[in-house]
């Protein structure tokens, strides 16, 4: 019988703390100088990080240096794993097992360290459930302390936040992608959820985690209040369940309470501009076509100097306003700095100097701590009276008995007794990591300044025993050394050993030299760890009690810190308007939509640093709108390829959004009547992953669009129905004009781009439509792009011209006018032209509408 390996203790502490991890967690085992991986986790860590996979005693093993294991969690997170520390507890002792435990469990949701977080983004754990109340949603920042809840009963109204809050991680009740998928069949918003779902780190939790007044309790006791009245939440409040599964994560992952959060807020889908999925992704908001910043809307509009200011930038695109005051408010903020251009710029330089607060005492609060950052601290509170000095002189610069600016000034925080001791106690350069040391300035604390000078006169000591030891033996080349094996030594080359004295003791042989120690060396290696010791000790003490200093301020740090991101957004936008000639738009509540010489603020960047434009030129040609529910309700553009019907019709809705998150547009003048939603549907692409066509995609789009806008809601359709036949899609664009115009007051604001010429004749029908057209030179049977939007309807498509620019073949091209005469004729067959002859059908037949203006339809 095979005798049964025996596990040794240390693999016994391994095998304890590994049962206890979810799936798909990494363990990182500390082992001296390393942390180790073992079995499974080796393989998989090995492959993921590119590392060796090695064996010993039958075990598989893979390990990585202590010094740099961020970088390599980094690389594991970035995979959607999770990653187990177990470090060692005690200081290792000679013989004796050194204590471990598990200290933390890192997932892609709740990671804090700075260089695993993208700086200028939030980083979101988000939970879901769906149950017969309604949609519950909770999304958490442990790197900010932002914590939100919605609930809704229909989950198309919160299905925008989740996808634009774009959570690094989610938590689901087990079993929920399979229920999903169950009503999947008859409401698309659920197919939106599992692929939602499936594109990112999804953890699934006990139902029980998920319980609404056990989650209420967690909330109360973490945020240290007996009731959430004072948030204006109500105890039972659908969503606390999932909030407080966020606080039950946290709390294993962190392995203790997140100290940092100190408010909840609920997030109301009727109190923001609902932008949906397939919206953000046409209108490129958050990224653009090709999954990059760079084309999108958010980066066109971030003039932002610091990371902090970014991510409020972020939330506000999360969550568009509907309050006209606090829009009123930003507009009137940014107004401020146009008009101080001056004090805007110093203001944005004195930014620079501004650390990031938010997140740095989100670390502090959650015992992840370094002298640094706590030097950030001190640097970012040395700017606060220079800042507050220029904003109360851009403030005083406007007449007017209040001003915008002063509810921002007074939320920037001096506190001078904190920044006082920071200047006194730190020293002007400071390491990144606490074992270091070196970080507390001399002169601060007596007894730290006595044991240092201790170190420093043994190291004098040193030099003065390698220069008297050279002198009495006669070896010139004699050194004293340390290496963290063998402490400190003498060095005696093996030429040399003849001229060693008595009282040497040999300690180590190398392959050039003898290592030797004297009794007084011993003893004096002993007095130095002994002073660093307790130097180390006591300098780590002094640290600790500068951080409950900085944590007695957190409120005032937090305020501050909210306070300074506002400045660098309106400080950025103001800049931003002033170099693109933006306007202050005037927000009311009217259904009017009156945009003059309104441009598109992504492509006009792009032209401009392409050097393209109107005539090669960098100008971008404007166009103006004026359109209202109850009057001109639809507009439906026509006009050929490449004319610039589709970047119109997506500047007018992003002008729109960018009015309503509070920053100035790209038009000459703006009057905005507060929408509830935009919609679009735009472009053609496939999600032939789960089983949709290009046309499928369309329908879809469309149907949400139509089963969800309101007369407040603005809507922008390009070439509906152009992906099926002509017939079918014709049919479709005109039931889909005629069901936005069925209310016979009023309807969604629409701008309705297409080449079908037919639908033109709808103005005769329907009183709220209006025909435009994006304007062409036509010139020897060539075209030039005007660029200009102009009433009345496009004669033609001019889709051959626009098919020559592109490169076709010059006897495609030829062809192809051969056979538009003969379809526009009175001809029913078209020859084909090789290889035999044979008649075709002709596609289609002149459309007519019906004389009798009370009844719409095709004849």
């Amino acid at each position: 019988m095979a005798r049964e390996k025996k596990i040794t203790p240390m693999m016994q502490q391994y095998y304890e703390v590994r049962k206890t991890l979810p799936a798909n967690t990494l363990l990182l085992f500390r082992l001296g100088d390393f942390y180790e991986m073992f079995h499974e986790d080796a393989e998989v860590g090995a492959q993921v990080l590119g590392i060796t996979l090695t064996k010993r005693s039958d075990y598989k093993m893979a390990g990585i240096p202590f010094h740099a294991a961020e970088q390599y969690i980094g690389k594991v997170l970035k995979v959607g794993m999770k990653v187990a520390i177990c470090e060692q507890v005690e200081t290792p002792q000679a013989g004796k097992l050194v204590k471990r435990a598990l200290t933390r469990i890192l997932t892609p949701g709740t990671t804090i360290e700075d260089n695993q977080l993208d700086s200028q983004r939030n980083h979101y754990l988000a939970a879901i459930e769906y149950d017969k109340a309604g949609f519950s949603l909770a999304w958490i920042d442990l790197s900010t302390g932002e914590f939100r809840i919605a609930h809704d009963s229909k989950p198309d109204d919160l299905l925008p936040v989740l996808v634009s809050i774009d959570p690094a991680e989610l938590l689901l009740i087990e079993g929920t992608q399979e229920n999903w998928q169950k009503h999947s069949h008859n409401n698309p918003v659920f197919e939106e959820l599992i692929h939602f779902a499936n594109s990112r780190s999804t953890s699934e939790q006990p139902a029980f985690q998920f319980d609404c007044d056990s989650g209420s309790q967690a909330v109360m006791e973490i945020l240290g209040v007996i009731n959430l009245e004072g948030f204006g939440i109500d105890k039972t409040h659908d969503a606390l369940g999932c909030a407080g599964a966020l606080l039950h994560y946290a709390r294993e992952t962190l392995r203790s309470e997140p100290k940092n959060l100190s408010s909840i807020s609920e997030y109301s889908s009727k109190a923001s501009l609902l932008i949906d999925p397939a919206t953000l992704r046409n209108l490129e908001i958050f990224k653009s076509t090709r999954g990059l910043r760079e084309g999108s809307l958010i980066e066109a509009i971030n003039g932002c100097k610091t990371a902090a200011g970014a991510r409020l930038l972020e939330q506000w695109l999360i969550a568009p306003e509907r309050d006209i005051p606090e829009l009123n408010r930003r507009l009137d903020s940014v107004e401020q700095f146009f008009g101080n251009p001056m004090a805007a710029t110093e203001l944005q330089s004195t930014l620079k100097s501004v650390r990031d607060i938010q997140r740095i005492l989100s670390r502090m609060q959650n015992r992840l701590r370094n002298p640094r950052e706590l030097g950030g601290v001190r640097d970012t509170l040395a700017q606060i009276p220079e800042l507050k000095a220029s904003i109360q002189e851009v403030a005083s610069a406007d007449p007017a008995d209040t001003n915008p600016l002063d509810g921002l000034t007074n939320r920037l925080h001096e506190l001078p007794a904190l920044t006082e001791l920071l200047d006194r106690a730190l020293k002007e350069e400071l390491p990144s990591k606490l074992d270091d040391g070196g970080y507390i300035a001399t002169g601060y604390d007596p007894e730290l300044d006595r044991m240092l000078s201790l170190t420093t006169d043994n190291k004098v000591w040193l030099a003065d025993l390698e220069s008297g030891e050279r002198e009495r033996t006669g070896i010139k080349n004699l050194k004293v050394k340390y290496n963290g094996a063998f402490g400190y030594f003498i060095e005696v080359t093996k030429s040399n050993l003849s001229l060693v004295p008595e009282n040497y003791i040999r300690k180590q042989t190398t392959v050039n030299a003898e290592r030797f120690i004297t009794e007084d060396l011993k003893v004096k290696e002993k007095e130095i760890f002994h002073a660093e010791e307790n130097s180390k000790r006591r300098e780590e003490e002094l640290f600790l009690g500068l951080i409950e200093a900085v944590l007695e301020e957190s409120a005032a740090l937090k305020e501050t810190a909210a306070a300074l991101a506002e400045l660098d957004v309106f400080c950025g936008w103001s800049e931003i308007a002033r170099r693109w000639d933006y306007s202050k738009p005037e927000l009311n509540d009217t259904d009017l939509l009156d945009i003059d010489q309104g441009r598109h603020p992504v492509v006009e960047q792009m032209l401009r640093k392409d050097s393209q434009g109107l005539a090669g030129s960098h100008a971008f040609v404007p166009n103006g709108i004026n359109i209202s529910a109850s009057n001109n309700q639809i507009h439906l553009i026509t006009g050929p390829n490449m004319a610039g019907k589709s970047t119109f019709i997506r500047q007018v809705a992003l002008i729109t959004l960018m009015a309503q998150v509070g920053c100035w547009v790209p038009a000459a003048s703006a009057k905005i009547g507060v929408v509830d939603r935009i919609f679009s549907r735009v472009g053609a692409s496939d999600d032939l992953a789960r089983g949709n066509s290009t046309f499928m995609v369309e329908m879809n789009e469309t149907a949400n669009i139509l089963n969800n806008a309101t007369e407040s809601s603005l809507i922008i359709l390009d070439e509906i129905g152009r992906g099926t036949s002509t017939y079918d899609g014709l049919s479709i664009a005109w039931s889909v004009i005629e069901h936005l115009h069925r209310d016979t007051e009023a309807g969604p604001k629409t701008l309705f781009a297409t080449h079908y010429q037919e639908l033109t004749q709808l103005d005769k029908h329907l009183n709220r439509l209006e025909n435009y057209s994006v304007a062409v030179k036509e010139w020897n049977d060539d075209i030039v792009f005007v660029r200009q939007v102009v009433k009345g309807a496009a004669d033609r498509s001019y889709g051959i011209q626009v098919a020559r620019l592109a490169g076709l073949p010059t006897p495609v091209i030829d062809r192809a006018k051969e056979i538009l005469e003969k379809l526009e004729s009175d001809d029913s067959t078209v020859t084909v032209s090789s290889p035999t002859p044979t008649p075709v059908a002709k596609p289609r037949k002149k459309i007519k509408v019906a004389k009798d203006e009370n009844q719409l339809g095709l004849f």
